[in-house]
């Protein structure tokens, strides 16, 4: 008997936010198909989209390479419905969840989630009813299961889980990088929805595959504890290794990503006490590091004035910050801004920081990339 819902999932889950791209952007069909089998064949079976990822995308391409493929019992499909995006009504909100009963063709879905509530938003879903609405789709047959992924404080968690004890589960960004960063407060989040008694669906266990390539001192740590292990090996299994979690989701790029995943979570170990030393001595390393904290999702650029690519010119500075590339943080920097705006052209209009499921100050973050890449073209 399961001590809590999702006991039996295996754990690791397959995030199809960061398909493989090929042509003019475009998902690599071909490659995506490899990887479903390789995962299907492997004995694990939970997929987790969203309707707004790839601006739809990702559900079609669910379709093509599983729904289309597979029988329909022998896997399962999340899908998530974003309120605050988009069209801003209770119609077009409600819209979501036909329009990715559409794309996927799965008939229903096993976990529906109401995506990424966070202080500016997570009162939308009251205002539109969805929490309701979910409740009549899982009493019609389709929806299995429902719960909503989460991106704010542990007091507004509380408040959602007090007012919704039905939510069956909530999924969280959990990783070893953030599990006492005060901005992500993974840990209280974790601890609260433990506390309510919800399951967890793990979401950026990698940190948007900051965690695949750590700071230095981290790789000598994890290197010297297990020369053999990769390194987003130890943020996967960290996640994993949590009590109460259904799946650790990872958004594999390719296939190599993939095999790697592969051969540590097909046959699952927890962590041992040696294990946990190593990651505590990496959150230690970590805290003495500088960098800035984006996972690159993406959410801030859609509604940008300006245009700025604002992942991309976080993840030039790392390079700079963490890495002490500083030439070559430029060369990105000035390729990534090439044609579109730059750090400098930000004007604090909020917009990012409004829909950062980070919580991250952005405008200040582009303030010091702003000077710091005006100096180093200097």
């Amino acid at each position: 008997m399961e001590r809590y819902f999702g006991e039996s999932t295996p754990k690791l889950g397959f995030g199809l936010m960061r398909l493989p791209k090929g042509k003019q952007g475009k998902i690599d069909m071909e490659q995506t198909k490899e990887m479903v089998d390789l995962f299907m064949e492997a004995g694990l079976n939970y997929f987790d989209t969203a309707y707004v990822y790839d601006d739809g995308d990702s559900e079609r391409a669910a379709k093509e390479a599983l729904v289309d493929r597979y029988p329909r019992e022998s896997y399962t499909l999340a899908t998530k419905l974003c309120a605050w995006m988009g069209e801003h009504s209770e119609k077009a909100a409600k819209q979501q969840f036909y329009t990715s009963l559409e794309r996927t063709g799965a008939g229903y879905f096993d976990y529906y989630l109401l995506h990424a509530l966070q202080a500016s938003n997570y009162k939308v879903y009251d205002e539109y009813h969805i929490w309701d609405f979910v409740k009549e789709q899982k009493a019609k047959g389709l929806i299995r299961h429902w719960g909503f992924s989460f991106h704010a404080t542990p007091d507004i968690l509380d408040e959602i889980l007090t007012a919704h004890p039905d939510a069956e589960f909530v999924q969280l960004q959990l990783n070893y990088a953030d599990w006492e960063n005060p901005d992500v407060t993974a840990r209280a989040n974790y601890e609260v929805a433990r506390r309510h008694g919800k399951s967890i669906v793990v979401m950026e266990p990698v940190k948007g595959g900051a965690l695949a390539e750590p700071p230095k001192d981290v790789q000598k740590i994890l290197k010297e504890a297990d020369p053999g292990a990769s390194y987003a090996s130890w943020a996967i299994r960290y996640a994993a290794s949590l009590d109460g979690i259904i799946t650790v989701l990872s958004g594999m790029s390719d296939l190599e990503q993939m095999k790697d995943n592969l051969s540590y979570m097909k046959e699952f170990q927890p962590f041992n006490a040696r294990e946990q030393e190593a990651i505590r001595k990496a959150q230690e390393a970590i805290r003495g590091s500088q960098s800035i904290p984006c996972t690159a999702c993406h959410y801030c650029t859609a509604g940008c004035p300006k245009q700025i690519p604002i992942p991309e010119i976080f993840g030039a500075r790392n390079k700079q910050l963490v890495w002490g590339q500083l030439e070559e943080g430029r060369k990105e920097y000035e390729k990534v801004t090439a044609g579109v705006g730059n750090a400098a052209d930000c004007i604090a209009c909020g917009q990012c920081e409004s829909t950062c499921p980070q919580q991250l100050k952005a405008i200040e973050y582009l303030r010091d990339c702003a000077s710091a890449f005006a100096q180093s073209s200097v």
